[in-house]
């Protein structure tokens, strides 16, 4: 057999290969359907925990209590150049912040509350900047500097974070201390804000105090965010207290609630399907199937027929006819569920 054969023999055996892979692992469906998801009312939940009654409060605050014998070490730990990461079982919330306001009183602190839904980072910046200016006009350290000081608001983020990393100045004893409650929470998990808070950390005039909850959440950080910028010095503290506001705050998962309740459905769905079905949904979102193929996530209209019939299983895609009498595929949601779950499964 002559080479040339012998090469076309091999590129269809593994032509065949992974097509059969590919289809394959689609014919496992999963039986899952949107509509088969049933969510409770919202005020229901609401209701329903506002009922709970919490045990062992007794020991838990003798538990939260026994850390406070800690709060000089931790003081040590910080000035040293370290950012306190809190982790372990229930809220720390309580915890950190009565570490700031007993311990850390020479500072003036800023409480960013990451279990919030959004969280505007350029004004806890802006905060920031101003209390340390505060600080350093008191002791007189920035009289040339303020000669040509703008105000902070109309500041970039960049000149922001270089006036709290004090190049205009020498000086050892200004801080501002950030607390964060919850810095894996939902309104900080995207890079962008791992990055400022990151930078933010590794200012020279600034102190961290962060707690966190996500067994994911080191994830978010690369080498040189968790040893060289927040330098995390990491601390054990279950504390088995509930999350009382945090729970408060969190989107209601399990709760009915227009457009977030079909996109939380649809994300739940989605998950179980394969990482090429999800990324081929994505992209159909905006009505452009050619992506898919020029993106490799589909070899054949074979597989992206595959996903479509997938998705019409799952009531993920319907099919309704126009005027002309020819059946259309769409997606039942509103735009701005389509915005947040593009979001949520891109994540």
């Amino acid at each position: 057999m002559e080479s040339n054969e012998l090469e076309e023999e091999e590129f269809g055996f593994s032509r065949n290969y992974f097509l059969a892979k590919e289809l394959g692992g689609s014919s496992k469906k999963s039986a899952r359907k949107a509509s088969d998801i049933n969510l409770v009312d919202e005020q229901e939940l609401r209701e329903a925990y506002a009922k709970l009654e919490f045990k062992h409060e007794k020991e838990i605050n003798n538990l939260v209590n026994s850390y406070r014998k800690s709060y000089a070490e931790w003081v040590f730990m910080l000035r040293c150049g370290f950012g306190l990461l809190m982790y372990g079982f229930g809220s720390k919330k309580g915890l950190i912040e009565d570490f700031a306001s007993t311990a850390l009183t020479d500072y003036s602190v800023v409480v960013i509350n990451g279990y919030l839904q959004s969280i505007n980072l350029k004004q806890v910046t802006v905060a920031l900047a101003e209390l340390l200016m505060e600080q350093l006009k008191t002791q007189r350290k920035l009289e040339n500097y303020l000669k040509n000081q703008q105000p902070f608001h109309t500041q970039s983020m960049d000149d922001l974070i270089s006036f709290l990393d004090g190049p205009h100045w020498d000086d050892g004893e200004s801080f501002v201390c950030v607390v964060v409650n919850n810095i894996d929470g939902p309104a900080l998990r995207d890079s962008e804000s791992q990055q400022y808070l990151a930078r933010l950390a590794a200012c020279s005039h600034t102190l961290m105090v962060a707690s966190t909850d996500h067994v994911n959440a080191p994830l978010l950080w690369n080498k040189k965010m968790v040893h060289t910028e927040f330098n995390w010095y990491w601390y054990h503290v279950p504390t088995y207290a509930p999350y009382k506001v945090e729970g408060i705050f969190f989107p209601p998962i399990l709760a009915h609630s227009g457009s977030a309740q079909t996109v939380k459905t649809a994300s739940i769905v989605l998950q179980s399907l394969t990482p090429n079905a999800q990324n081929s949904y994505c992209e159909k979102l905006t009505c452009l199937c050619n992506l898919c193929r020029e993106r490799f996530l589909v070899s054949s209209q074979i597989t992206l027929n595959a996903h479509l019939t997938e998705f019409k299983d799952h009531e993920l895609v319907k099919t309704r006819r126009n005027s002309d009498g020819e059946d259309c595929l769409y997606i039942p949601l509103s735009s701005d569920a389509l915005q947040k779950l593009i979001h949520e499964i891109s994540q």
